[in-house]
């Protein structure tokens, strides 16, 4: 009885929801940055979700969406930040937003058109891997994963060289799995090194809520679409197992 308390009483007592969320650690200022970082990325999805219904319904992606993007992202880089560029900043992260929700429309529509649970499900996946690597990043000891940034150019390299070879070499259906779930380990990765940056960036007196902003949202993006791919690719062999299951029958 004791043991069994120990197991799954004591070692929780006083320990609260809250508790998870407590950065103490962290001066007020970088808290304060890191709100402000946070509401950004939120208005930045909720447009992102707009520009993928807008695609979703009157087709606008395409070769204009993609160069705005890039122009907004280049703007967003080339444009220091301080308050006389601020709203023009904010303005350059929503159309890089749209622009990409847009270029997500297809395949979103395609996932709804599919199982419209395929997409929710690709998005709570995306939410539960960003904000459990949030966590890892905010709560663990500071500058513990900026080692990974090396790491992490290097392997973005890698799945740069494994896209080419498997384009001269033919073998696209196997190297296109590695590819999906290789990016998606990436990019999970590049949550706990991005938040700690900004973290440390903070700590050090440079704020840019929009350029921080911008970075998580690449992540998420990029979670998502990887997520939303292996649930597509799943559902395509559920379906394909049942037909080949039914015709089985059938010959019977």
């Amino acid at each position: 009885m004791d043991a069994l308390e120990r197991l799954i009483g004591r070692r929780w007592e006083g320990v609260t929801l809250d508790s998870f969320f407590k950065f103490g650690h962290l001066a007020r200022p970088v808290q304060k940055h890191l709100q402000r970082v946070y509401a950004t990325l939120g208005v930045a999805l909720a447009i992102s979700a707009l520009g993928c219904l807008t695609d979703i319904h009157y087709n606008i992606a395409g070769f204009l969406t993609y160069v705005t993007a890039i122009g907004c992202m280049l703007g967003l880089t080339l444009t220091p930040s301080d308050p006389g560029t601020l709203n023009k900043r904010y303005a350059m992260l929503a159309g890089f937003s749209f622009c990409q929700g847009a270029a997500l429309g297809k395949l979103v529509g395609l996932g709804l058109g599919v199982d419209p649970s395929i997409v929710l499900t690709a998005f709570l996946g995306t939410m539960a891997v960003f904000v459990s690597f949030t966590l890892a990043a905010l709560m663990s000891a500071r500058r513990s994963f900026l080692f990974l940034g090396g790491w992490l150019a290097s392997a973005v390299m890698g799945l740069g060289v494994l896209r080419l070879s498997s384009w001269l070499l033919g073998i696209r259906t196997v190297s296109f799995q590695a590819e999906i779930y290789f990016g998606l380990l990436i990019f999970a990765v590049y949550v706990l090194l991005d938040t700690q940056l900004i973290v440390e960036k903070a700590a050090a007196g440079y704020m840019d809520p929009v350029r921080s902003a911008l970075d998580l949202l690449v992540d998420i993006l990029a979670i998502f679409v990887r997520i939303l791919v292996i649930q597509l690719k799943k559902n395509a062999d559920r379906v394909q197992r049942q037909n080949e299951s039914q015709n089985r029958r059938k010959r019977d």
